[in-house]
């Protein structure tokens, strides 16, 4: 497989779960734990790249790996961009120009399947991720290999943000008095030492005054840091640090050496008289890190209570109608809600049916199933799409939540694989000849604004002779002897491939077979597969047979070569022949008496007509 011929692949294996609490230290007491937070995460994933002098910019395939399910919201503007993810895990609205790739492949197999598909040039795993920035190179160099390392710095190539949930850890310090507060921030080295500046943004929710409060900071020495706190306070940390109120200075404690494990960096705040440890966060080495925290030391007094009413969660009905995809097979509609992901949003379904209220959803234990035919439920079928609502009702609102759902009835269509040896596309023909150029058409019938089919793969198989071509794969060319063609006015798909000149054995017939892909709005990817057998001609085969095209060229030919001999001939002949001379021409005249006798003159005379009068020369 030449790999230089496949687009990259970036693979982020996201880890999207809680972590665990670590042990801080035996003799500190913190009872936290993490919060067993069901709902439904939101992941932002945002991928750039740069264009490089108005060139198109190559396809990259992503390929996303997930512990549960997040509603995702992906941006990639004017990226050619294949996401590759397990549609169980990942709940979407595809943006105009990304294609979806079903991921099949295991966890412990999702690198083997992305590098099959392409040379992957990144792989990222990240915990919890909230929010996520790739940029991409337009002209990525391919990795000999792809070894993992942990904590490996990416630069300016990704950037994220983690969700902050069971990430802060606080424990009261034994013995000692007062109402001092500790956050401590502990930065974990990467895997590349070099000079990086982490921006802190520490928030703290003090009203009367600046608390009493020490922030300790520690991480690599080649690590220093730009604090932005909205409250005056004491700061220990190591290398050097500057404060945003204050551009340009830098500040630095000589011969200070903060303790680098976690029991360590405790002792260090108790031996400050901190008596509470308010914020103690480990997290890999990042660009900024903002820390916010509700306690305000010994200053913040307790406001009086209040009566208040809690407020009434209620439902996300945005989110919970982007949960309803419908499912789309030959002839009928299927939509599933699962239970779990409808209580994490706090929503409480009364009934979930199609326009026509007969057709109400069944509840199959742990999920809502709605399903129908494409004739019956109030479902309306034109130009070859079925169109249908979705109708929810709430017990928290009194009024109907809709989704229009759209399926493409197959039935109806019908696809067309055609095979040309001439770019004008004038005459199919089953037979081509070993290196020769093939123009290949992929038509569908009828032609629906709504459907816009892409030609999702395709190859060439010449079994048992010689191995299976491969030409298109995830819509891409495979190889620089196969070009995608700009589609027809009328949406056909079409691509050229030059077929190998040399094969051993040499292959009498294969079967041409392409695979289009389909997405009508919001549901699921429709694929169909039409194929055709060609005839295999080889250059030396004896008695092979000419196609037409190959026999109106050489007509033509012959033609055209033998009126250009003709009239290189006469050409010749008439400018080479002498020029002839013409005799004085002597008219004689016979005498009166020898009118009636024979007519017949000598040579020198001439005959006239009886009307005619003759005279002497």
């Amino acid at each position: 497989m030449d790999r230089s011929t496949l687009y990259p692949v970036v693979a982020l294996l996201l880890a999207v779960c809680s972590l665990s609490p670590t042990s801080l230290a035996e003799a500190v007491h913190c009872d936290l734990q993490p919060v067993d937070n069901e709902a439904l995460s939101q992941l932002d994933l945002t991928v750039q790249m740069s264009k490089q002098n108005g060139t198109r910019a190559r396809e990259v395939l992503l390929v996303l790996d997930l512990d549960k399910t997040v509603h995702l919201r992906l941006q990639a503007p004017g990226i050619p961009l294949q996401l590759a993810y397990n549609h169980q895990h990942v709940i979407t609205d595809m943006p105009q120009g990304v294609s979806a790739v079903p991921l099949t492949a295991s966890r412990s197999q999702v690198l083997t399947w992305a590098g099959s598909k392409g040379a992957i040039t990144s792989v990222a795993e990240l915990n919890d991720p909230k929010n996520i920035l790739l940029r991409l190179d337009p002209a990525p160099r391919s990795p000999s290999s792809c070894n993992l390392q942990p904590n490996m710095d990416m630069g300016h190539r990704l950037e994220w943000w983690p969700h902050t949930e069971g990430l802060v850890r606080g424990c009261g310090l034994e013995g000692v008095a007062g109402h001092k507060e500790a956050h401590i921030l502990r930065v974990l080295p990467g895997s590349e030492a070099r000079p990086r500046t982490v921006t802190v943004e520490v928030k703290l929710s003090c009203t009367s005054g600046d608390p009493d409060a020490v922030l300790i900071l520690q991480g690599p020495p080649y690590v220093s840091w730009l604090i932005d706190a909205n409250h005056n306070m004491k700061i220990r940390a190591t290398g050097n640090y500057s404060i945003k109120i204050f551009p340009g200075k830098s500040f630095r404690e000589e011969h200070l050496v903060l303790p680098d494990t976690p029991q360590g960096l405790l002792e260090e705040a108790q031996r400050l008289n901190a008596s509470k440890v308010a914020s103690f966060v480990e997290v890999p080495l990042a660009s900024a890190i903002s820390l916010q925290a509700s306690s305000c030391g010994g200053l913040q007094t307790s406001p009086t209570p209040e009566q208040t009413t809690p407020l009434k969660e209620t439902c996300n009905e945005g989110l919970l109608m982007s949960l309803l995809q419908p499912n789309c097979s030959d002839d009928t509609m299927t939509l599933e809600l699962k239970k779990n992901l409808m209580w994490s949003l706090k929503c409480d379904i009364s009934s979930l049916t199609f326009l026509d209220p007969r057709c109400q959803a069944e509840d199959r234990g742990d999920q809502l199933v709605l399903h129908s035919t494409y004739s019956s439920c109030g479902m309306k079928v034109t130009e070859s799409v079925v169109n249908n609502e979705v109708v929810v009702s709430l017990l928290s609102s009194s009024s109907l939540q809709r989704k229009a759902v759209q399926c493409i009835d197959m039935k109806s269509l019908s696809f067309q694989l055609g095979l040309y040896l001439t770019p004008q596309y004038l005459q199919a023909s089953n037979a081509i000849e070993l290196g020769q150029q093939g123009f290949v058409q992929v038509s569908m019938s009828p032609p629906t604004p709504e459907i816009m089919p892409k030609l999702d793969s395709c190859q060439l198989d010449l079994k048992p002779e010689a191995d299976t071509v491969e030409l298109i794969q995830n819509q891409a060319a495979k190889g620089s002897c196969v070009s995608l063609l700009d589609a027809s006015p009328h949406g056909v798909m079409r691509f050229s491939f030059l077929l190998r000149g040399y094969m051993v054995p040499t292959p009498k017939a294969g079967t041409l077979s392409c695979t289009v892909a389909m997405r009508l709005g919001t549901s699921s990817l429709v694929r169909r597969t039409v194929s055709m057998r060609l005839n295999i001609v080889s250059p030396d085969m004896p008695g092979k047979t000419l196609v037409l095209p190959a026999v109106l060229g050489i007509t033509f030919g012959a033609f055209l070569i033998g009126a250009l001999l003709t009239a290189a001939l006469w050409y010749i002949y008439s400018h080479t022949r002498p020029p002839s001379k013409r005799e004085p021409v002597v008219a004689v005249a016979a005498p009166a008496s020898s009118e009636s006798s024979s007519t017949n003159h000598s040579i020198g005379s001439t005959q006239s007509t009886p009307c005619s009068t003759s005279s002497m020369a």
